[in-house]
C-alpha cells in the first residue's frame, strides 16, 4: 500500500554523508520523492555519487558548521546536499509573517496552476517558497513525478535537476497539520486525508523540507508528516487533471506504471508571485 512521499532515498552514496544517489533508470528511482510504499520504500542504491558532488569536497564541508539563519525558522545549510541551482538562505526575520495569504502562479506548458499560500498554516514554509519564487529557483524546472495509486494521487515538482534528489541547499523544520480527517482506506488509523487541491512539501524525513512540493489531484491517504502550506485553484486543478489523464510514462521494466515520470512532460516555465495582498 503506498504511503510516503520522500524527496530522496535514504541511502548514503560513497564518501558522501547524506542521501544523494545518482538516478537509476525507471521507477525504482522515482520511488525517491513522495515515495510509495512501506515495503517499496527501500530503494535500490546506485554505486556512484553524482559528478556534481565533487564541487564540494568532504574536507571543505567538514571545516565549518553549516550556516543557520538566526530567526525562528532556522533555515540550515546542507553542505552534503548542495543546491541543484544556486540560491542563498531565505530571509528569517524575528517576526515571521503568519497572517494572510499570497497568490503564486506556476506557468506550465499545460496551462496555469494557481496557488494560494497560507501564511498562518505554515509561515516558515511560505517564506521559503516565496524566497525561491523570487530567486527564480523554480523557473524552467520539470515536475518529475506523477503518482496514480488509488490512495496516492499527486504531481511532484520543485527539483531543478529533475531527478527527485535535488533541493535548494538548505533545510528547515516541519509545520505539520493537526486537524486532517482519518483516511477511510486505512484501517490502522495512521493515515490522514490529504484532499484534492492540497499543496504540501515533500521531504526526506522529519525536518528536511527544501524546495520539492506536491500537488494533490485526488484525495490521498498519507501519514500527517507533510507540511500543508496552501491550495490549488480551480484552473490549476483543471491543469492537473489534464496532466494526470496522460498517466505515468511507461518504461522497459514497467509498461503500465503508477509512479514515475509523467507521460506528458511537465515544465514550470516560470513561477510568479501576485502582489495583490489578501
Amino acid at each position: 500500500m503506498p504511503s510516503e512521499l520522500e524527496t530522496r532515498p535514504g541511502v548514503a552514496a560513497p564518501r558522501r554523508p547524506a542521501r544523494v544517489l545518482t538516478r537509476l533508470a525507471g521507477v525504482t528511482l522515482l520511488a525517491g520523492t513522495l515515495v510509495a510504499g512501506v515495503a517499496v520504500a527501500a530503494p535500490v542504491a546506485s554505486a556512484a555519487a553524482p559528478a556534481a558532488a565533487a564541487t564540494v569536497s568532504a574536507a571543505d564541508a567538514a571545516t565549518r558548521p553549516p550556516r543557520t539563519t538566526h530567526g525562528p525558522c532556522a533555515y540550515t545549510e546542507t553542505p552534503d546536499e548542495p543546491a541543484a541551482r544556486p540560491v542563498p538562505l531565505p530571509p528569517d526575520p524575528r517576526r515571521t509573517p503568519a497572517r494572510g495569504s499570497v497568490r503564486v502562479t506556476l506557468v506550465t506548458n499545460h496551462g496555469p496552476i494557481g496557488l494560494t499560500l497560507d501564511r498562518a498554516a505554515a509561515p516558515c514554509t511560505v517564506q521559503s517558497f516565496l524566497h525561491l519564487v523570487g530567486k527564480r529557483f523554480y523557473d524552467r524546472t520539470p515536475c518529475h513525478r506523477l503518482t496514480a495509486y488509488p490512495t496516492l494521487s499527486v504531481l511532484q515538482c520543485g527539483d531543478p535537476s529533475g531527478t527527485g534528489e535535488g533541493g535548494p541547499g538548505y533545510r528547515y523544520r516541519d509545520e505539520l497539520p493537526t486537524d486532517l480527517p482519518p483516511a477511510p482506506t486505512d484501517p490502522t488509523g495512521e493515515r490522514r486525508v490529504y484532499a484534492r487541491g492540497v499543496l504540501a512539501m515533500a521531504n526526506a524525513g522529519p525536518d528536511t523540507n527544501g524546495s520539492q512540493f506536491f500537488l494533490v489531484y485526488a484525495n490521498s491517504a498519507l501519514r500527517p508528516n507533510y507540511t500543508i502550506f496552501g491550495e490549488v485553484d480551480a484552473a490549476g486543478l483543471a491543469t492537473l487533471d489534464r496532466i494526470a489523464a496522460g498517466g505515468v510514462a511507461p518504461t522497459a521494466e514497467d509498461p503500465a506504471p503508477v509512479d514515475g515520470a509523467p507521460a506528458l512532460p511537465v515544465d514550470i516555465r516560470r513561477a510568479v508571485r501576485s502582489h495583490h495582498h489578501h
